[in-house]
């Protein structure tokens, strides 16, 4: 399955998990300590964030830390801009409009 930030970041655990691991450097333990699911179900979700290339791995020793890489979240910031340069615009005309109508 071919996975891109916007699969990433559309599940709320996920997005909470970028949270957590923006705020504090943890374990792969310690992200799944904070969760009340379980640690499997943790780690699928960080292996989707890696694959998207929002999270990585590092090992040190024999633990294993979650790093955040939000450089991708840039995507997202993008695609979010050119909808509401959109939609400013159309509010914008619909105001005038309005304004226009407004002593007819």
């Amino acid at each position: 399955m071919r996975r891109d930030v916007f699969h990433a970041i559309a599940d709320p655990t996920r997005r909470q998990i970028l949270g957590i691991i923006t705020a504090e450097q943890l374990t792969l333990n310690g992200v799944a300590e904070k969760f009340r699911i379980s640690r499997p179900a943790v780690s699928k979700h960080v292996r989707v964030l890696k694959e998207c290339g929002l999270v990585k791995i590092r090992k040190e020793g024999r633990e294993r830390y979650c790093e955040p890489r939000l450089e991708k979240l840039k995507e997202v910031s993008n695609w979010v801009e050119k909808y509401r340069i959109f939609w400013t615009q159309k509010l914008d005309a619909l105001e005038k409009f309005l304004e226009e109508t407004k002593d007819v």
